[in-house]
């Protein structure tokens, strides 16, 4: 089993005052690692309940809660593998769409590669010999992973780049491999540009959303879900949330 990025538990001081002991345990995909905890902070803030975030790529985190992992809600990167709790019964039901994903090219300081969201400059580094990684997430368990590759099959890129990829377990870890200088660049979650440790460490552009199937972000509340739980589900999907959520780059339906 992959193990997860990180976990991070936001809010716990005024959760404490309000006398809860224990925090809602939330299964999050790793390109919420910005969003999500100012969203916690604010909950915290406006509700006073603690949130325990453990973030991870979508198709590990299914698994950990299909093998009995202690989550309560589950927020995806796509629809597909809260689906698959949906359908093995181990949801209230079939949850909401919180979130529409993007993608973007990014390219590290000092890269040859020139950024363009035709992905123009990758093709011609690519066909000059010039590509020595370039940094992408698991298809096989990142959605934004799948999407990328979508995006470099629609410009006929996948084939001749596949021998060059570097697969991050998570998005949030292609995102380090293209920032690193060790990879020319990479294609990673919009949202993710916005981190500080992304400032002035290069140049992204905005991938076209038609260049790949929508990124559209499904929660579920796991049967176990306490009423913390459901509490910050019901947040998640309000107005504060979801300023939060444009603020980062994100859709929101």
């Amino acid at each position: 089993m992959k193990s997860l990025v990180f976990i991070v538990t936001v809010g716990a001081s005024l959760a404490f005052a309000a006398g809860v002991q224990q925090p809602a345990r939330v299964a999050a995909a790793a390109n919420l690692n910005l969003v999500l905890p100012e969203i916690g902070k604010q909950f915290a803030r406006e509700k006073g309940m603690t949130v325990e975030l453990v973030f991870g790529a979508s198709g590990t985190l299914t698994r950990q809660i299909q093998d009995g992992a202690p989550f309560e809600m589950f927020l995806a990167a796509d629809e597909e593998f809260p689906n698959k709790l949906t359908a093995a019964g181990l949801t209230r039901d079939a949850g909401v769409v919180y979130a529409v994903g993007r993608l973007a090219l990014f390219a590290p300081t000092g890269s040859p590669l020139a950024v363009d969201a035709n992905l123009d400059g990758l093709a011609k580094l690519l066909k000059n010999g010039g590509v020595t990684r370039f940094a992408i997430a698991n298809p096989d368990v990142a959605p934004y992973g799948r999407a990328a590759e979508q995006v470099l099959e629609k410009h006929g890129l996948l084939a001749p780049i596949r021998p060059k990829l570097v697969l991050g377990d998570t998005i949030a870890q292609a995102a380090q491999f293209a920032t690193t200088g060790n990879a020319v660049g990479g294609l990673i979650a919009y949202s993710l540009v916005f981190a500080p440790a992304f400032a002035n460490r290069g140049t992204f552009a905005l991938i076209a959303d038609t260049d790949h199937a929508p990124l559209r972000q499904r929660m579920v509340l796991i049967k176990n879900a306490t009423p913390a739980a459901v509490a910050f589900y019901e947040y998640v999907r309000g107005d504060t949330a979801r300023a939060i959520f444009n603020k980062y780059g994100y859709g929101t339906p």
